[in-house]
């Protein structure tokens, strides 16, 4: 059997990394380009921009599963909970906070994730995940106590921000069930729903209009802190399941820490260093996890992306098509043993 190079843990841990890179730094930039705007009409603005970057990045049938009729409610809900109730609540508690405070404080949305993917989804979570998820949850609670202990914490935006951690824990556990569909259309999907809620909303509440520069902007952080980064979290739940997703996207509020310290918040001390060390070190517990047993696999006939030689997709073609591709396939039973993460393959049971 052939593996690829990466990992499974280290491949989907890569890939939640640079998604929350992209998301962890756009928190400050929310914050700074939103000042005088209303919340419905910035989150109308983040995910308008990343509705536009969607339509750049969506994949042919031949190359990946496209999204279904049923499918619809789902992502009906994905959209409520997270291009709606997420980004408001979030850019409201960003004009009442620091946006050191509020990056940190959405260190919580992966608890709220990992907690509905094991209830929800019964994904499988060890010692090491264990322990790597409590470093990286007590990491976030050392630098939301540095930034209480600086007077930088007020306690209406916190909880805003906490809304908002809550709603993206759900629409993530959610996206678990849309991950093996094209990545582009989902984020297409989901942003046009959040932007004509959120718009509708703006018009009613009769928030004021932003100038073109800030529009721009805005739209410009949405198309990469919102549409690249759902796009790569995306991928990411599919090679490494939706717990570890939401645990490494935790990273995500350390890296917009350091932007808003980029921006002007001289917020630095030894419990934030303190913190982001364990941070870093839940990360890294995640990235070098290998669990690798015995396992059965059922007869399974689904759709998704796929190649050739890993060792779970050995139906032929003629011609042999080369790279990634998408079609309507089965898996026999199979029993094996090598190293897996709970990606569409590996859902069983312990």
């Amino acid at each position: 059997m052939t593996h690829l190079s990466l990992s499974p843990a280290l491949r989907g841990g890569l890939l939640a990394l640079l998604a929350a890179a992209l998301f962890g730094l756009s928190t400050p930039f929310v914050q700074l380009w939103g000042r005088g705007l209303g919340p419905f009409t910035t989150a109308g603005l983040l995910y308008g921009g990343a509705g536009l970057v969607a339509l750049f990045i969506r994949r042919p049938r031949e190359r990946e599963a496209q999204l279904q009729r049923g499918d619809a409610g789902r992502l009906l809900a994905m959209a409520v909970f997270g291009a709606v109730i997420g980004p408001v609540a979030l850019v409201w508690g960003l004009q009442r906070t620091s946006g050191t405070s509020a990056s940190l404080m959405l260190t919580l949305e992966a608890f709220f994730t990992a907690l509905l993917a094991w209830r929800l989804y019964g994904e499988t979570v060890d010692r090491r995940v264990l322990l790597a998820m409590a470093s990286l949850m007590a990491g976030g609670m050392v630098l939301t106590l540095d930034q209480g202990l600086q007077g930088n914490v007020q306690l209406l935006g916190l909880a805003a921000v906490m809304v908002a951690t809550a709603a993206w824990g759900v629409d993530n556990t959610l996206s678990r069930g849309v991950a093996d569909r094209d990545p582009g259309q989902v984020v297409l999907a989901k942003s046009s729903l959040g932007v004509v809620a959120t718009v509708l909303l703006a018009g009613l509440l009769a928030e004021p209009m932003p100038n073109l520069l800030a529009a721009g902007v805005l739209l410009g952080i949405g198309a990469t802190g919102y549409g690249l980064s759902l796009r790569f979290y995306l991928l990411a739940q599919r090679t490494f399941g939706a717990a570890r997703t939401g645990s490494v996207f935790a990273f995500a509020p350390f890296i917009g820490a350091l932007g808003a310290f980029g921006l002007g918040e001289r917020a630095a001390s030894v419990l934030l260093v303190l913190g982001g060390a364990l941070m870093l070190a839940g990360v890294v517990l995640h990235l070098i996890e290998s669990h690798d047993h015995e396992h059965t696999h059922e007869v399974l006939e689904h759709e998704h992306a796929h190649t050739h030689g890993d060792g779970h997709h050995d139906h032929s073609h003629e011609p042999m098509p080369q790279g990634a591709h998408s079609h309507l396939h089965t898996h026999t039973a199979l029993v094996h043993k090598h190293p897996h993460v709970p990606d569409l393959h590996h859902g069983h049971m312990h």
